[in-house]
């Protein structure tokens, strides 16, 4: 009998309260009912007790046995009769049917209502989302690592073994010891000098280096940031802008990490603006030696990492001066300690202390007082003082002498957002794979469904996800350009690498704090390494160039290329140039184009193409316009520039959002599969749209859409969610990330 009463336990108890007057009137109908033996009344009384309400397991159970019931028997159509066939028609219940209606009106049920939330709950399509496999993971994961494969999976298999262990970050001393045992664990596997030179004990392959950050990446970005610093930006300095002589001296012993050391650019009073730096280096022609010093306290080197502990030499970047003439920012070779970690006579060393990520690493500051070092350690690749103590150089233009030597260290720009991007695809995974195990809500009188099946969710985490593989392939073909790069291309590659290190950095901060919050709780837990990944991330935003700053050299080059091709900026020519390209003419503003909401269109990519290659040229030549105009008013330049630099900011975004989209398709259409080839599309798709949607406000005040179309896009958007969730936790694992480094949750709750 206590059976038939299953139901409206269920519903009373199906948000978690059962309040005082259901309490009350359950407990009147049980204790009053004649027909209720005094056992089935103490069983039924103790279902509705508060203080023991009936646990998750009971209530599925519950549940499980209403569902076989209406599966078995169709034609049920009442709550009654549902109950009653529960009972096994049992005929004391059936006589129950007057008071049974009377109760189901005093609960506030309809009867009707809920037999139907019944049947419902197991087949909505929200409960019906499942996690699936339409695809080759491996033959996704194998476009995604192209020729780098081999290395990647040797940086992956070597993270797994304990010495990776994840270290404790509270203890910042004993956390550094530890990135630097990682560090010689790396160089001893012969990955710290793999883009050195073969005859210097390296690999001879840049691009092998790249991956390396890449997969290192996965794991603690202190030992990332720790690595690069190391045989990145200390290492690479030596070998771009030293010679023969520095490479056979220090080469070997960098890779090795015999000898550890720093790069000493950035100064408290100066970071971006390299060309403002103050520290100086007077050539001393009686002992043929350079004289390093710090003029004041705000010329003090600041960040520099490996310098608080562990660097025994540091790439210092100092005003050459000669006879009190000063020849422009140059770089020298300074020790700062002795192999047994003193500190040097001459150099003072502050320690940077705990940070808000990154403790892993030792960022100190530097000064030097009037420490002296011999005439070879000036890195002479590009400039040089000769026997005589005169300045030489191959490169007679100051202004372009300064950018070659900053153009060779561009690799940093290009490893700083590969290094976010697999911070970004682990913080996806982690959320995505959470919010696929994570049930919360459902239907009344269903169970809980994955959160992760609820089209907010997917709104929050998708387009993200869209981002990681758009900016992969166009990360790659920047890696591409850049290893076969000329002079004749030099300032594009610079400018573009500077460009998508700021535009992935600023998504990967948004896509970190989108995730943490997608994971509600446990997503502020430090064993889910969210937390460790926002934090560790947030400074890419600002080392190896201020984003905001980077923007505007993107931007200058672009204005750069405007003037190329047009010689001057007269108006007819900027207007020519917005219409050039019979993809973005003045047809494709027409009503019908821009009112057009069909499927088919809004996902067609050359639709895509067109939007993005409009806004650029619109938004270039519309910055043209208004800083010619303010020159023309009488403006100085520099103040120009200063009015539209909000307005430069999206001339290098939609610059960079066009080359990302461009490589994209030119990646997918080399895809064979055709199963990954969808899944790719897809990703494709909600970039761009979601881009467009992101802009709407720009694309609505041109014309360039009408209202009706931007709401399409919108439930395009929402339409494309949907059908990449089945497949989001496939597309994750196509990144080839390791369980070990996914955070706890995500290992416990498979």
């Amino acid at each position: 009998m206590e059976k038939a009463f299953l139901p409206l336990l269920y519903l009373v108890w199906s948000d978690d309260l059962l309040s005082q007057k259901e309490v009350s009137i359950l407990n009147t109908f049980f204790t009053e009912n004649t027909i209720l033996t005094d056992s089935e009344k103490k069983n039924l009384l103790s279902f509705i007790a508060v203080s023991n309400p009936p646990t998750r397991e009971t209530l599925a159970f519950w549940k499980t046995e209403i569902f076989d019931e209406l599966t078995q028997s169709p034609q049920i159509r009442s709550l009654f009769g549902l109950s009653l066939q529960l009972s096994g028609n049992d005929a004391r219940f059936e006589n129950l049917k007057p008071e049974f209606l009377e109760l189901e009106n005093q609960l506030g049920i309809l009867g009707e209502e809920a037999l139907l939330t019944f049947r419902s709950a197991a087949n909505t399509q929200t409960s019906n989302l499942e996690t699936l496999n339409s695809f080759d993971v491996k033959a996704l994961q194998s476009i995604l690592e192209g020729d780098t494969a081999g290395i990647e999976k040797q940086v992956r298999d070597l993270l797994q073994r304990p010495e990776f262990k994840y270290a404790n970050t509270q203890e910042t001393d004993s956390f550094r010891e530890k990135v630097l045992d990682w560090c010689r664990i790396l160089a001893n596997e012969k990955l710290g000098s793999m883009a050195f030179p073969k005859e210097f004990g390296g690999g001879g392959n840049m691009k092998a280096y790249f991956a390396i950050m890449e997969a290192l990446s996965y794991h603690d970005l202190s030992l990332v940031i720790k690595f690069g610093v190391q045989f990145g930006l200390w290492g690479m300095s030596v070998y771009f802008l030293g010679t023969e002589k520095h490479h056979i001296k220090y080469l070997s012993k960098i890779g090795t990490l015999e000898l550890p050391g720093c790069f000493a650019m950035t100064e408290t009073g100066h970071g971006s603006n390299v060309k403002g730096l103050e520290t100086t280096a007077t050539y001393d022609h009686k002992n043929q030696s350079f004289v390093i010093n710090t003029p004041h306290p705000k010329a003090k080197k600041e960040y520099i990492g490996n310098a608080a502990v562990h660097g025994q030499m540091a790439t210092v970047f100092a005003k050459l001066i000669i006879d009190g003439k000063d020849y422009g920012v140059n770089t020298f070779v300074v020790p700062l300690r002795d192999t047994s970690g003193n500190i040097l006579d001459g150099i003072e060393i502050g320690d940077c202390g705990r940070k808000m990520g990154l403790n892993g690493v030792d960022n100190g500051t530097i000064r030097f007082h009037n420490v002296t070092i011999p005439k070879e350690n000036m890195l002479d690749r590009f400039a040089s003082v000769n026997n005589k103590g005169e300045f030489e150089s191959p490169i007679p233009s100051d202004n372009r002498r300064f950018f070659t030597m900053l153009g060779t260290l561009v690799g940093g720009r290009i490893g700083i957002p590969k290094s976010a991007l697999s911070a970004m695809k682990t913080g996806l995974t982690i959320a995505i794979k959470y919010s696929d195990n994570r049930r919360q809500f459902g239907p009344d009188g269903g169970s809980e469904v994955p959160i992760l099946n609820y089209r907010i969710h997917q709104r929050r985490l998708f387009p993200h996800l869209a981002n990681s593989y758009a900016f992969h392939f166009s990360l790659r073909y920047l890696t591409d350009r850049f290893m076969q790069r000329s002079e004749a291309d030099a300032q594009e590659i610079e400018a573009l690498a500077a460009g998508m290190k700021a535009y992935v950095t600023w998504n990967v901060r948004d896509s970190l704090q989108e995730c943490r919050e997608a994971m509600g709780g446990k997503g502020y837990l430090s064993e889910n390494r969210i937390g460790d990944l926002k934090n560790d991330t947030e400074i890419y935003t600002t080392f190896e160039g201020d984003n905001t700053v980077l923007m505007q050299l993107v931007a200058k080059n672009r204005l750069a290329e405007f003037r190329k091709e047009f010689g001057k900026l007269d108006i007819g020519g900027m207007i020519t140039y917005v219409f050039d390209s019979a993809k973005t003419a003045l047809s494709e503003k027409n009503p019908y184009t821009s009112r057009r909401t069909d499927d088919e269109h809004l996902k067609d990519p050359e639709f895509h193409l067109a939007a993005f290659r409009y806004r650029e040229k619109n938004l270039l030549s519309s910055a043209a316009m208004r800083i010619k105009k303010l020159v023309d008013g009488g403006m100085d330049a520099y103040d120009a520039f200063n009015v539209v630099q909000h307005h430069m900011i999206d001339v290098a975004k939609s610059y960079l959002e066009r080359v990302i989209l461009e490589q994209f398709l030119s990646k997918i259409e080399t895809v064979s599969d055709a199963s990954v080839r969808q899944q790719l599309v897809r990703q494709q798709q909600l970039f761009a749209l979601n881009l467009l949607d992101k802009n709407k406000s720009w694309f609505l005040e041109t014309g360039y859409f009408e209202p009706p179309k931007s709401k399409a896009i919108r439930k395009a958007i929402n339409q494309l969610c949907w059908e990449i969730r089945t497949d989001a936790v496939a597309l994750t694992n196509a990144f080839g990330i390791p369980d070990s480094l996914l955070g706890a949750t995500v290992l416990t709750e498979k």
